[in-house]
């Protein structure tokens, strides 16, 4: 799909594309990497580079991205003295050997832009500013060391360091948010840069629709440039799908479409797509002035306001602003009327006409609509090729079924045990119960109390389902209590213990989330099977 989606976003107006490189993905275990597939680095920027268009490689390697573990390789936690975004020497050490495998395998290809290739910006670590104080002093010099440890591979590119409060020169800090206009660069000589434009939301299980009206979004790219923004990005422009186990959090949905202008099929979404395309055709008419004018702010009204750029030449572009979110506006600027609607900015790109204004959108409508298809083989044709499937069903038993992997009086950690090689582990038991227990003589049942760090489970008495509970997006932990069926002799408890998904924000503690604490009330377990 990329040539396509590359193609539908210069269609779009956009001249450069923004990713990150997921180094969970590439560094399976210590040494042992992989470029192949959806994976290959450099055959995405390549198809980037023959669309001629331009590059910003967000290497990181920590991205968040509600990808698993926020990309960072589980194996990471297990090597002894590793604390994450932090100074450690292992951390440091492992992070280090990534950051400049990736550089030397975009300079072997040319790729920067200082080669000639089409990578403008390079952005090292990823929204450590929110973290950096849970960290004290250890945080302090992990940035100003991953900044340092960036500007050294010489790659005659700029380093960026987004949402980060302290990045040290020449490292400029960016701008991740709904709205950056009022955002500014440590230093005046840096240009003002919005890494993130956020179009949508992402998706937790059980949770609402995200959505952001077209104007708002349009609403906020023209105010950034007006207020003398020079780069834009947004995240996402095409949201996509986790595929396989990849999708973290915990509880982000694999679909990541994000409510993007270019959806998850690969689709343009409009009319968001097609009142963005727009946008971008009119900041582009004002290229010139913005590229050599001097800017002045002029106040048209108690929330309105002009910002114009002109130069020398006699060029001259104007933003006219009404932030008002609930009226609209006559404002007389250069003693012409201009109706401005309520929350919008209008465009003049040669200070008299207005060729675009966000709160108008022209672009049509379209959604897109789900129709059955039939997938089954016919008669005529058992082996119809792409159009059929062929179904397998496997039932599993509950609990587990000839050897245990291993037998511990206790409790263990699901991640510490699985290495997030599956979501799944069985804790399982048995339990004598005495014919003359007084619940079976009255007709009442035992309770079985679970309290887990997350994320979800099944209970199972002598294979069949007691119940489910499971933690949200906000918060894993949960608490399951519920009777149970319960026979004389010999009883099997079984709990299916699920992940949906590693902490991808991780100053938190990732490892907590996990069943540890089960009881059940009046009676003792021992000599839990694992497996």
């Amino acid at each position: 799909m990329w040539p396509g989606l590359v193609q539908k976003a210069k269609e779009g107006g956009v001249n450069t594309i923004e990713s990150y490189v997921f180094w969970n993905g590439h560094e399976l275990s210590p040494g042992k990497y992989y470029f192949g597939g959806r994976f290959n680095l450099v055959k995405f920027i390549k198809i980037i580079q023959q669309a001629r268009m331009y590059m910003i490689l967000r290497i990181g390697p920590f991205v968040a991205a509600e990808y698993n573990y926020g990309g960072i390789p589980v194996w990471l936690h297990y090597i002894p003295g590793t604390v994450f975004r932090n100074d450690t020497e292992p951390f440091k050490y492992h992070m280090q050997k990534f950051m400049t495998l990736i550089v030397d395998m975009m300079k072997r290809e040319k790729l920067f832009a200082s080669q000639g290739g089409p990578i403008i910006l390079a952005q090292v670590e990823n929204e450590y500013g929110y973290y950096e104080s849970f960290y004290g002093e250890g945080g302090k010099r992990y940035a100003l060391w991953a900044a340092k440890m960036a500007v050294a591979q010489n790659i005659g590119v700029p380093w960026i360091m987004c949402q980060q409060f302290d990045t040290p020169d020449p490292v400029i800090n960016t701008c991740n948010s709904f709205y950056c206009d009022q955002f500014t660069p440590h230093s005046p000589s840096m240009p003002k840069i919005w890494t993130e434009n956020w179009p949508g939301w992402f998706k937790t299980f059980g949770g609402r629709d995200p959505h952001r009206p077209s104007e708002d979004i349009a609403f906020s790219v023209a105010r950034f440039f007006q207020k003398g923004g020079s780069v834009h990005n947004y995240y996402m422009y095409h949201g996509g799908t986790n595929f396989g186990r990849t999708a973290g959090g915990p509880f982000i949905t694999t679909s990541y479409d994000y409510e993007a202008p270019i959806d998850e099929y690969g689709l343009p979404r409009n009319p968001k797509w097609g009142h963005l395309k727009e946008l971008h055709g009119a900041i582009k008419l004002c290229e010139h002035a913005l590229l050599n004018g001097e800017r002045s702010n002029l106040s048209l009204g108690s929330s309105q306001e002009a910002d114009v750029y002109a130069d020398s030449s006699g060029a001259c572009a104007a933003f006219l602003a009404n932030m008002d979110d609930k009226n609209d506006k006559t404002v007389v600027f250069r003693n012409v009327s201009y109706h401005l609607p309520a929350w919008s900015v209008s465009i003049l790109p040669d200070c008299k006409k207005v060729v675009f204004n966000t709160a108008n959108v022209r672009a049509q409508s379209s959604t897109v609509e789900m129709v059955p298809e039939n997938l089954q083989p016919s008669e005529a044709s058992p082996d119809n090729g792409s159009k059929g499937l062929k179904w397998e069903v496997f039932k599993e038993i509950a609990g587990i079924w000839g050897e245990a992997d291993f037998v511990k009086s206790g409790f263990v950690d699901h991640i510490n045990t699985t290495k997030d090689t599956t979501d799944y582990l069985w804790y399982t038991t048995s339990i004598i119960v005495n014919e003359n227990e007084e619940f079976l003589k009255n007709g009442s049942r035992p309770v079985l109390l679970i309290e887990s760090k997350g994320h979800a489970l099944h209970a199972f008495a002598n294979q069949e389902l007691q119940g489910s509970a499971s933690g949200n997006g906000t918060h894993p932990p949960f608490k399951y209590k519920n009777p149970i069926s319960l026979k004389a002799g010999k009883n099997e408890i079984a709990l299916l213990s699920m992940t949906v998904g590693l902490q991808c924000s991780i100053f938190q503690n990732p490892w907590c989330y996990f069943p540890r604490c089960f009881r059940m009330q009046d009676h003792f377990m021992n000599g839990w099977e694992q497996e």
